[in-house]
């Protein structure tokens, strides 16, 4: 079976890949057809110093839609076939300013000619699809760039994971996999203070008999992450404890967990949730924000040498 076949739409981009080796061998035909000593991925940039003398390097760029570095090593490889010349501007030492060489000028209307006969093969070419192409490039750009193919991508992995990530109450034998997740992080940028072990290794104690929840997402059979909330009055409740594994980031599980720790309080009765954390957290803080707390400056004096920013989100 065709790799293309087989692959579908998966393979879209490897498609386009061949299709465009197969036009760039065929254009190298074009060219040798009207005898001009010309390299195919040269056109774009040629065509525009030629159609609009003296840009600088990044217009060129802008106007093609081509990396800077791209344009500039096809500018050597023209200025090496003295085609164009490239020179410092007098208004601004530190951008180049690009024009067709005595050669390039001479080229040019034989280049004009072929890119006349170039379109119209092409238009003749379009007719013979069910499906024009053209425009469909250029929905298709349009697309990508309303929504990058990363993003569409992460959204069907997230979908698909969701399914898989189970979110669990905290039961007793969860407790070594709360206190390793938390220490894991903590210890990565901060240290352990005294506040942290009571927590994490009396999570009974300190939590769940004072009123508070944990909850634990496991994933592949294995606890990836966890959050608490702590009571601090009938009315409040502090998210505090919340980390996923490295393995697992990424995936979307600290969204889940935070999601189900704000349904939780609100079943708890809870009007109002309070967190603190450390401004060099910043995908914490970027997924804090998502669930929609906001910076307060109201809270009590924390505990946490770490803490450096306290976050509130009411719920009522």
């Amino acid at each position: 079976m065709d790799f293309f076949e087989q692959l579908g739409p998966a393979a879209l981009g490897s498609r386009l890949r061949r299709l465009n080796e197969q036009m760039t061998s065929q254009a190298a035909a074009v060219y040798a057809l009207y005898h001009v000593p010309f390299e195919p991925r040269w056109f774009p940039v040629f065509y525009t110093v030629a159609s609009q003398p003296e840009l600088h390097v990044g217009e060129i760029a802008e106007r093609i839609g081509h990396t800077h570095a791209a344009v500039s090593q096809v500018l050597k490889e023209l200025a090496k076939h003295d085609l164009v010349s490239v020179q410092r501007g007098e208004a601004d030492q530190r951008r180049s300013i690009v024009s067709l060489t005595p050669t390039g000028t001479e080229l040019w209307p034989a280049l004009q000619q072929q890119a006349t006969d170039v379109r119209q093969a092409t238009e003749e070419l379009l007719t013979e699809t069910r499906h024009n192409l053209w425009l469909a490039i250029g929905e298709m750009e349009y697309a990508l760039s309303r929504r990058s193919l990363a993003t569409r991508v992460k959204a069907i992995r997230d979908q698909r994971i969701a399914g898989q990530v189970r979110i669990l109450d905290y039961a007793p034998e969860h407790q070594p996999a709360f206190k390793g997740l938390n220490a894991e992080w903590i210890e990565r940028y901060f240290r352990l203070e005294e506040a942290d072990l009571k927590a994490l290794d009396h999570p009974d104690e300190y939590i769940l008999q004072r009123g508070g929840h944990i909850l634990l997402a496991e994933y592949e059979g294995r606890i990836v992450g966890t959050c608490a909330l702590i009571k601090m009055s009938d009315d409040t409740y502090e998210l505090a404890k919340m980390a996923v594994s490295p393995a697992a980031q990424g995936l979307g599980i600290g969204l889940r967990l935070g999601e189900a720790a704000v349904a939780k309080a609100l079943m708890l009765g809870a009007g109002r949730l309070y967190l603190e954390s450390n401004t060099k957290l910043g995908p914490a803080l970027n997924l804090y924000h998502k669930l929609g707390f906001r910076k307060t400056v109201s809270g009590p004096a924390s505990p946490y040498e770490r803490c450096n920013i306290q976050m509130e989100l009411l719920l009522k």
